[in-house]
């Protein structure tokens, strides 16, 4: 008995048809199945969050906050609008509006602001590192507005604020004057919100508190800056066996400058501690103003990779690594005022959008069932599951990355029904050409897919990345209409590969289309001449004379100009030969 041959080990057609259908079954329950846990355990929802435009939110209006007698400039308040974009993009908070008006930055957020991205839109994240001088706890005085000042002692007035020494270093007790001892003895950090903190001046000593109002420091000038950060991220803090402590840090990576300076200060610092000379073996942290953490120098750090730890989750320690990798503001703000705004459009613009759309989508279905005829069903079919993936994927992602869907992101999703559609057509024809040169339709299937499936790549990768770019350089709402191009070009491949080639797989086993029927929207008679070799075309037999001229008018118009100049070739070459 003869061994199987190889070329009957293949898939068949239909078989590859099954195959690419089960697998795109599988991607559409796996949506489902993702969107149903998120409404069911993850706080999800079966409907697109909507944009500002569309839904309204909150806006937040930030005044900066100066020294006396300075002034803001436009290039800071660019920048910080800036950095404030980009903490609340890394938030994944999508279609926020972040502009100037007059001196003022005014922050527009679709839907509720939660705690964690006003934390980030607020605090300015200028990071400090200062070493410390003294340490107490800390003095909360309940101040009552309407008692009548006490009588400042005259002699308090004159106590000495130089210091007697020029100070060597950041921890040198020759900063701790007799005055800075009394404003640190009186400090009371009820207060320090008023206190101005976080503008104080880089090369004088600080007093000040910890964010908890537990503790107060006099602290040194500062040795490292927010400045030279160059990336921050979050983790578990671990022991040097790799177990988790199930505590929460910031990693912080300095760069050239920030790594010497942190070396240098750190090896001093620990020189102190073997000394005993608590607490000038602290460190701290200080955050706009307040001191994170002051923890203890316990080695020398010269790789430029500190930690800070304290009481931080997850979602905090996040916050203010983004903060510190995306640099602190130039300048301080206060919050004027935060009040919740309405949709800047409302239904009715939503109502026009969808209209067109809807329009858009019904002209295509009429003009592909009047081109195609019944293969025009295909398009339909694929183009309602094209929306069904993306409208999952939307659904997915506002859940899962905050994305909002606004009216310029259905704009973008109204033109890809073209974009889709123009994919299918050129898949058909290349089908057709297929079948004018005489091939049967099982083979013009195969044959035009091979075809049409480099046209399809070719055109999308240039409207994925036409989509890619107008994502990275634009912002606001045009990132909108630039991410839902993007991801509908993606799902028109998936759909084409996954759907649109296997269905015309199977149709082509189907004695309605294989056959030809008129209505198939594949018919060889209607399409022209059939190919007999040699780019000579014969007519049909059994066609009526009419049908036969109307025929080959069509087949005329469809021909390509290769086929015509094939063709003209051939005629002429037989009446030379004839004459001869």
């Amino acid at each position: 008995m003869a061994a199987p041959s190889k070329r009957s080990s293949r898939p068949t057609p239909v078989r590859k048809a099954w195959r690419s259908l089960s697998w795109l079954g599988v991607i559409i329950a796996g949506l489902f199945a993702i969107n149903a846990a998120g409404v069911i355990w993850g706080g999800g929802s079966w409907t697109p969050k909507l944009a500002l435009d569309l839904e309204g939110g909150t806006q937040i209006i930030l005044a900066p906050k100066v020294e006396t007698g300075q002034s803001v400039s436009q290039e800071q308040l660019d920048q910080a609008v800036s950095i404030i974009r980009q903490r609340v993009d890394a938030s994944g908070v999508a279609e926020a509006e972040i502009n100037t008006e007059g001196s003022n930055v005014v922050v527009r957020i679709p839907g509720e602001l939660d705690d964690q991205t006003r934390a980030r839109i607020e605090s300015s994240a200028k990071l400090e590192l200062r070493a410390v001088l003294l340490a107490d706890a800390a003095t909360n005085q309940s101040i009552d507005p309407s008692a009548s000042p006490e009588p400042t002692d005259p002699a308090a007035e004159e106590l000495e604020s130089t210091p007697t020494t020029e100070p060597t270093d950041g921890s040198d007790p020759a900063w701790i004057t007799p005055a800075l001892q009394a404003e640190f003895d009186d400090f009371d950090c009820s207060t320090l919100d008023e206190a101005a903190t976080n503008v104080a001046p880089a090369d004088e000593p600080l007093v000040t508190c910890d964010v908890s109002r537990t503790a107060k420091y006099l602290l040194g000038p500062v040795e490292a800056s927010g400045e030279n950060i160059v990336d921050a991220t979050n983790g578990m803090v671990t022991t040097q066996t790799g177990a988790s402590t199930g505590q929460w840090a910031v990693n912080i990576q300095f760069d050239e400058k920030g790594t010497e300076d942190f070396a240098e200060v750190s090896t001093r610092l620990f020189g102190l501690q073997s000394q005993g000379a608590s607490p000038r073996d602290q460190f701290a942290f200080v955050l706009d103003g307040a001191v994170l953490t002051a923890p203890q120098m316990n080695g020398a750090i010269t790789d430029g990779r500190p930690q800070i730890t304290g009481s931080f989750t997850q979602e905090s320690s996040k916050s203010l690594a983004d903060q510190l990798k995306f640099g602190a503001l130039p300048i301080s703000f206060t919050v004027q005022s935060s009040d919740t705004i309405s949709a800047t459009l409302g239904t009715s613009q939503l109502q026009s959008g969808l209209v067109a759309g809807l329009v858009g989508l019904i002209l295509v279905v009429i003009y592909t069932l009047f081109q195609y005829r019944a293969l025009g069903s295909v398009t339909i079919a694929s183009l309602a599951i094209a929306a069904l993936i993306t409208y999952l994927m939307i659904t997915i992602l506002s859940w899962r990355e905050g994305y909002r869907l606004s009216l310029a992101g259905i704009a973008g999703l109204i033109v890809a029904i073209g974009f889709t559609a123009d994919s299918f057509i050129i898949y058909f024809e290349r089908v057709r050409d297929e079948l004018r040169d005489g091939r049967p339709l099982v083979g013009a299937v195969e044959a035009g897919w091979k075809r049409a499936f480099r046209t399809v790549l070719a055109s999308k990768a240039t409207n994925l990345l036409a989509a890619i770019v107008l994502f990275i350089l634009a912002v606001g709402s045009v990132k909108g209409f630039a991410y839902t191009l993007g991801l509908t070009t993606i799902i028109d491949v998936v759909v084409v590969i996954l759907f649109t080639h296997p269905m015309l797989q199977l149709l082509a086993q189907t004695r309605f289309f294989s056959s030809g029927n008129p209505w198939s929207g594949l018919d060889p008679n209607a399409l022209g001449a059939v190919y007999r070799g040699r780019a000579e075309f014969r007519k049909p037999v059994t066609v009526p004379a009419s049908k036969v001229a109307s025929s080959s008018k069509e087949a005329q118009k469809r021909q390509t100009i290769a086929e015509r100049k094939a063709t003209a070739g051939v005629g002429s070459g037989t009446s030379e030969g004839k004459e001869s």
